[in-house]
């Protein structure tokens, strides 16, 4: 892994993050896909989400600029494609975009939201939630000092996009969509296990800036850093999440 560099394993994700799948149901609720429709997922990570469009009869193509995770949804029968999200290659092939957890790690999201729009048929809609606002607070400071210490930039180090709803609504209408919906949901976050799986899996491109010998290091440091923060009575670790949730639809030609 190079420096800057985030990586995916997904066995490492199935472990440590299946739970951003499994919180994927309000979303997609609010896009409510319909038999025969043609949704493409951007993002798609491993696929889980995109089995349950597949199963409400959508047509689905899926993309994630991650070879590891597009072989992980392939083994589970679906048509995924490498692409990333700032270089999307269709036209008006679709009557919707769909996205969970994903649009964060696009840090481009003007050229993202241009690819979408030139995606869709008129008329259609980019339904998706991502990290928004204050999203993962704690963690984010937690992993930028302990990068400062060791003499790199850790804010420079960020690979996350984070708006708020006014920032992300107006991209989303400087790209030709009218909002329907937008909102942050704060999301205090029950992790499956200890906080080092959580960092391990998302904090690649922090880590990935110390030599090896440094990280196990860094992401000790990290945790103690953070227990009296993010872990409970109980000794279970949370993640403080916020989600930014929207709908929109591409304004008709």
């Amino acid at each position: 892994m190079s420096a800057g560099q985030q990586s995916w394993h997904p066995e490492r994700y199935a472990r440590h993050a299946r739970f951003v799948s499994d919180l994927g149901a309000p979303v997609l609720a609010l896009l409510a896909p319909q038999p025969g429709e043609r949704i493409l997922d951007l993002g798609c990570g491993d696929g889980a989400l995109t089995e349950r469009l597949v199963a409400e009869g959508a047509e689905v193509v899926a993309v994630d600029a991650s070879p590891e995770q597009v072989a992980g949804a392939r083994a589970r029968g679906l048509d995924a494609r490498v692409m990333r999200g700032e270089a999307l290659e269709f036209e008006q092939a679709f009557d919707a975009v769909f996205s969970n957890a994903a649009l964060h790690w696009m840090k481009d999201a003007d050229a993202v939201l241009e690819g979408v729009a030139r995606a869709l048929k008129p008329g259609g809609r980019f339904v998706g939630e991502f990290g928004g606002g204050n999203n993962v607070a704690r963690l984010r400071r937690a992993l930028i000092e302990a990068l400062d210490r060791r003499g790199h930039d850790g804010a420079a180090a960020d690979p996350w996009y984070f708006p708020d709803e006014a920032e992300y609504g107006a991209k989303l209408a400087a790209a030709g969509f009218t909002v329907e919906s937008i909102e942050l949901i704060p999301r205090w976050t029950p992790l499956p296990g200890d906080v080092e799986g959580w960092l391990e899996t998302f904090g690649g491109a922090f880590l990935s800036h110390l030599q090896e010998e440094q990280r196990a290091e860094a992401v000790a440091e990290v945790r103690e850093a953070l227990r009296d923060e993010l872990q409970d009575e109980e000794g279970r670790w949370h993640a403080d999440y916020v989600r930014l949730r929207f709908a929109a639809r591409l304004t008709a030609a």
